[in-house]
């Protein structure tokens, strides 16, 4: 039985007139019908989220934390049922999917206590008789546009910061990825968190549009392509804040004073979790001469022991793909890559006998040239390029050479190298001997192309906060 998926705007769910079939990437079975919601749709959220601002806005942080907590007991209650949703509907493997379950219940619970630490100054006048107050406060209404690769955790750290700040929010997921963020709507139902603080939004391409395009937002918040974060930029109808994480072609940079069996390890870890679609996922790597050949070896050998399957089956390391179209898109990095003169160490291509699920064979190409697409684009997909460099200098430089700033990666057992790399990589986040670029108590967000604005940590919520100067004059020395 095909379930039927509703809105969820000013605390109850509504259908909507038009709908689409969401198909499981996995065997493209019909999972869900889907409300394919327009103008009138994003009107009634926004108008839900403004009525309930004016009350929102002035209660108490502990309160606010208090609901927080408990939505967040509430996904964990719930966590079976979330991560089944996200493997049928984008492909990631149950565990991964379980992995994003647990942390988004911890990033409800990291915003309920960053709620109560919203704090002010008193600043000095030059004058007596004054007393000047910076106090801050929340925004207004937010307007949340949010991907599919990460489609729960990605919904999470919006709205627990802007919640927790003290605002309301209108969430628009990807198309591809509708019901896990309803089972999450379901869990702030059942917590119990007023009507109109947080709405959601569901629908395709004339959906997102209707959001980015609202002059009822105070603030937007936007996950996903370079391409379609230009064009909100470019086209939101007044001036409000935006917070962008946008694509990039992540880098990995190997020295000659690296643990290569370790750097090999992370390698695979960051270049095929979630079968590559990942923002800060490893893209292209640049090896020194001297430790190319084992690195090459190695990251082949384990790079072929990955299993591909079903995302619910046990066993597997690396599922389908989201969408045909990304697939179409990793397959044209691999051709141009050899058609400039690369090699393909494993993999190469789709798993025909798996068809027609979106699933790609784990791709590892090595001599690659700089100007491939594999080493100069985002490939979003179960794919790494591989190339030799010889001096540090010109290993930094490709890999600050291309217009994305999100998240780079170094291996080095040289401090030197260590502290060097860190301050010349020009990205948003660079990890050092691992490959977890973010954690959720400190900033994460990109530069140049990749972004601005941050999300995660204190930084986070104070994305959806604004000053505001309170000078008293009290008359001292008259």
């Amino acid at each position: 039985m095909t379930t039927t998926l509703q809105n969820y705007i000013g605390g109850a769910w509504t259908p909507a007139t038009d709908t689409f079939a969401a198909r499981d990437p996995a065997d493209q079975r019909l999972i869900a019908e889907v409300p394919d919601s327009g103008l009138p749709e994003v009107d009634a959220a926004v108008t839900a989220a403004r009525e309930a601002f004016g009350t929102w806005r002035k209660v108490n942080p502990t309160v606010r934390a208090g609901y927080l907590h408990a939505i967040g007991n509430r996904i964990t209650t719930r966590e079976k049922e979330l991560a089944a949703a996200v493997t049928t509907e984008m492909g990631k493997t149950i565990g991964e999917a379980t992995g994003e379950v647990d942390k988004l219940a911890k990033a409800f619970h990291f915003y309920a206590e960053e709620a109560t630490r919203v704090h002010g100054e008193v600043i000095p006048n030059d004058v007596d008789g004054f007393t000047s107050l910076a106090v801050r406060e929340p925004i207004g209404v937010i307007g949340a546009i949010t991907p599919w690769n990460y489609p729960l955790e990605l919904i999470g750290w919006k709205l627990c910061a802007a919640v927790a700040a003290g605002c309301t929010i209108v969430v628009k997921p990807s198309q591809y990825a509708s019901l896990s963020p309803v089972l999450l709507f379901e869990c702030l139902h059942e917590a119990g968190l007023p009507a109109g603080v947080a709405n959601l939004v569901l629908g395709g391409g004339k959906t997102g549009p209707a959001v980015a395009g609202h002059r009822g937002f105070d603030k937007l918040a936007f996950t996903g392509s370079t391409a379609t974060g230009d064009r909100i930029a470019q086209g939101v109808p007044r001036a409000i804040p935006l917070t962008m994480e946008l694509g990039g072609t992540c880098p990995m940079i190997v020295t000659d004073k690296a643990d290569v069996t370790a750097a090999v390890a992370g390698a695979t870890r960051r270049g095929f979790r979630n079968a590559g679609q990942i923002c800060i996922a490893i893209n292209r790597i640049y090896v020194h001469d001297s430790v190319y050949r084992q690195f090459v070896d190695g990251l082949t050998a384990a790079v072929s022991a990955l299993t591909v399957g079903n995302g619910h089956d046990a066993g597997v390391d690396v599922g389908p793909m989201a969408t045909a179209a990304g697939v179409e898109v990793v397959e044209r990095h691999v051709n141009d890559a050899v058609a400039r003169g690369a090699r393909v160490t494993t993999g190469g291509g789709r798993v025909a006998e798996l068809a027609p699920g979106n699933y790609f064979q784990p791709t590892v190409v090595v001599d690659c040239a700089p100007e491939s697409l594999l080493m100069s684009e985002e490939t979003f997909g179960p794919v790494v390029g591989v190339m030799p460099y010889t001096d540090l200098d010109t290993a930094v430089e490709l890999a600050n050479g291309t217009d994305s700033g999100l998240a780079s990666y170094v291996y080095t057992q040289d401090l030197s190298q260590a502290h060097e790399l860190g301050r010349r990589l020009d990205y948003g986040n660079v990890a050092v001997n691992n490959v977890d670029a973010g954690i959720m108590n400190a900033p994460y967000g990109g530069r140049k192309g990749s972004g601005f604005g941050v999300e995660h940590g204190k930084a986070g919520l104070e994305g959806y906060l604004q000053y505001k100067h309170i000078r008293i004059r009290y008359g001292a020395g008259e």
